[in-house]
This record gives structure tokens, C-alpha cells and sequence, in this order.
């Protein structure tokens, strides 16, 4: 029998105050409320970094079912603030689970919220965007809320890169994970690549190293000339740049050191922040869309095949239609036809908005890794 489950009470930003249920961590908590439309992989989707700051909110409302695992991290931990669902499963049923969602949340200090009309915020967030929330199991009462949420930063203004990234280089050198095994593979590799973690997901390494690449990852906060050096001496071939979270206008040692790499004519690809941060290094700013792509079910055409694929997505901002001037655009949204993909002119670089390493998600966009590979094959000659 479930244990009965403490009261939760969340005030947003545009005034609406809630009462729900509270199944994660006892606590108060600030971030930016914004909602997934995956219909599997919570636990991937809690441990992404790209979520730091925020609370996300399911659509779909049964969560809970299949526990928690350890092959299912996406990171070291839990970097967003929350969970907010309809109803909440603590009795779980998956060949691979270790313990509860629940459990799981307590254990990283994150906040699950459910009991909660998530229909009803899903379609307020579409109508008013992305706002800041604050929940709280300690305090019930709307004013002091309200105080608490007025008086603490705004998401963008916050760099959680420092809290996401790695603080010491290493190797990843193990792919996708093989179910008829139960263990990971260990693909033979022939290129070696940099991969800058500014909040790098472990499904993106496991999808580089099983494209046949060597993989370095290196914290955010990397020296540009250092790497110039290397990749002078042919000691690497190429840069990934990562997935994150938060605005990428504010991480300007970051775009200081991208446009250094970009000068010395390296080889790059980037997924999610990394492409946006491409884009800032070369002079054209990002912005901030209504309420974000979050979800696996996002349709993007491929505008060089003509063909759809449906994409796992996780950002809250956009490169600007002017990126054309210097890129090819190569892939865009259908939902709402903002730029999804950009092959960069008389360069040796790429880069996309959605995830095509389907952690969770769709693999449709999975060929994009080879892409690389095949770039950093035409840079050889």
C-alpha cells in the first residue's frame, strides 16, 4: 500500500497558486516551469543537464510505472529542480528497476510534484510561455511564496554550466547499450574527437564512440589556444560541442573560446547549446522562443533529403533566421518551422538543434553522427 503523501503547494510567476502532492524531495525550490511531451523515458529526461534550473511538467500522466535504473542515467545526477505529473505509480514494475521514482528524486534532493492539473499548466504555459515557479512542502501560504519567487534570480541569469560540466578531462570509451548482453559494446574507433561538456548527455557519448569515434571529454571551461596547439600537432581530429542549459548569451568566455576555434579552421559539430553558442561565437544572437521544443515527437524535415523525421527535443532558444547569411540551413521545425539544423559555408562545420542520440526518443536523426565521421573524412583531403 502506498504511504499517504505530503501536501506541496506551487506559486507561479503569472499569480496562480496551487495546492497538489508532494512524492520527491522535502524542500522549497525555484525554476522555470516548463512541460515535456515524451510519452517514455522520465528518468532520461530527469538526469539530462540541459534541464538545470527548471521543473518539468509531464504530459503524459502516468509516471512512475517502470522505477528507475542505473543503465537509464543520462548524467551523474538530477540537475533540474523538479517533476511535476497527474498521477504518480510507486509501485513499479521493470526487469531493470532498482527502486522508485520517488525514491530516486529523494536521493538527488529533487522536488516530484503530482496531484496536479497538468493539462491545465501544459495549456497555460502554451498560451503565456515558460515562467518561474516556486513549490514548496514547508510553506503553504500564497504571499510568502510570492516574496520567495520575486526575490530570487531569473533563469537567465544563471550559469549552471559550472554545476553540469565535468571538472577534470577523462575517456568515454564504451557505445550504446546492448540489451541481448545486457551490457555496453566496445566498437572498434578510428577518429579521435574533443568533446567540450557544457552538459554533455552519456547517450550522445555512447552514440559518438558507436559512429567509431575516440572520445576526450573536456570541462566548459576549456583553453582555446591549448586546443589550437593539439589540433595543430594532428594529436585529434574534430570538436563536439554539447548539449546544456540555461540562456547561451550569458556564457561569453565560452563564445570567446568558440570563435578562437572557429578562426583556426577546426573541424566542428555541436547538438543543442553547443549550436546555439556556435551561432553567438559568430556574431548572430540567439533568442528565446514562447515555451520551448520538449519532447520526442517533434517532426523536423531534413530540407537535403525532403524527408520528415520525428526528433527528441530539449531548448528553450533559437538561432536567428539571419545565421542563413553565412549557413545553409539544413533542417527546420514543423511544428512552428524555426532552424533545426545548419551546415556553415566553406567550413568544415555543422550543427543541429534537436537530439538525434534518442535518449529518450526517436532514432531517425541517429545518422548525423556518421555525418561527422564523414566530414572529418573530407577534412583529411
Amino acid at each position: 500500500m502506498q504511504t499517504p503523501l505530503k501536501d506541496a503547494w506551487i506559486y507561479l510567476a503569472n499569480g496562480m497558486f496551487f495546492k497538489a502532492k508532494s512524492f520527491g524531495a522535502e524542500t522549497t525550490s525555484v525554476g522555470e516551469l516548463v512541460f515535456n511531451t515524451s510519452l517514455t523515458g522520465y528518468q532520461e529526461i530527469t538526469t539530462d543537464p540541459s534541464y538545470a534550473g527548471q521543473f518539468i511538467c509531464f504530459t503524459m500522466p502516468e509516471i512512475g510505472i517502470v522505477g528507475t535504473n542505473l543503465q537509464d542515467m543520462e548524467s551523474r545526477g538530477i540537475f533540474a529542480k523538479g517533476i511535476l505529473c497527474r498521477h504518480y505509480n510507486e509501485k513499479y514494475s521493470n526487469f531493470r528497476a532498482v527502486e522508485s521514482l520517488s525514491a530516486f528524486l529523494k536521493n538527488f534532493g529533487a522536488m516530484g510534484i503530482c496531484e496536479i492539473d497538468t493539462r491545465f499548466l501544459t495549456k497555460t504555459l502554451r498560451q503565456e510561455g515558460a515562467m518561474m515557479m516556486v513549490a514548496s512542502t514547508e510553506i503553504s501560504d500564497k504571499d510568502e511564496l510570492k516574496t520567495i519567487l520575486e526575490k530570487s534570480a531569473k533563469i537567465e541569469e544563471i550559469d549552471y554550466i559550472k554545476e553540469v560540466s565535468t571538472k577534470a578531462s577523462y575517456k568515454h570509451t564504451f557505445g550504446n547499450f546492448d540489451f541481448s548482453t545486457m551490457d555496453y559494446t566496445t566498437p572498434n574507433t578510428r577518429q579521435k574527437i574533443i568533446a567540450i561538456d557544457f552538459g554533455i548527455k552519456r547517450s550522445i557519448l555512447n552514440q559518438l564512440v558507436s559512429a567509431g569515434f575516440n572520445v576526450e571529454v573536456i570541462p566548459h571551461n576549456f583553453d582555446a589556444q591549448s586546443l589550437i596547439a593539439r589540433f595543430k600537432a594532428r594529436d585529434f581530429d574534430g570538436i563536439f560541442l554539447s548539449n546544456g542549459p540555461g540562456d547561451p548569451q550569458i556564457l561569453t568566455q565560452e563564445i570567446a573560446g568558440i570563435k578562437a576555434l572557429i578562426e583556426a579552421r577546426i573541424p566542428l559539430f555541436a547538438i543543442c547549446l553547443g549550436h546555439q553558442l556556435l551561432s553567438l561565437a559568430q556574431g548572430y544572437p540567439t533568442y528565446k522562443l514562447k515555451f520551448g521544443h520538449h519532447g520526442g515527437n517533434h517532426p523536423v524535415k531534413n530540407l537535403l533529403t525532403n524527408q520528415v523525421e520525428i526528433t527528441a527535443q530539449n531548448h528553450n532558444y533559437s538561432v536567428p533566421e539571419s545565421i542563413a547569411e553565412i549557413a545553409e540551413i539544413t533542417h527546420r521545425n514543423l511544428f512552428d518551422n524555426t532552424i533545426e539544423g545548419v551546415r556553415y559555408k566553406n567550413t568544415l562545420i555543422c550543427s543541429f538543434q534537436h537530439h538525434p542520440e534518442a535518449g529518450p526518443g526517436p532514432l531517425e536523426s541517429s545518422a548525423l553522427f556518421q555525418e561527422f565521421s564523414k566530414l572529418l573524412d573530407a577534412a583529411k583531403h
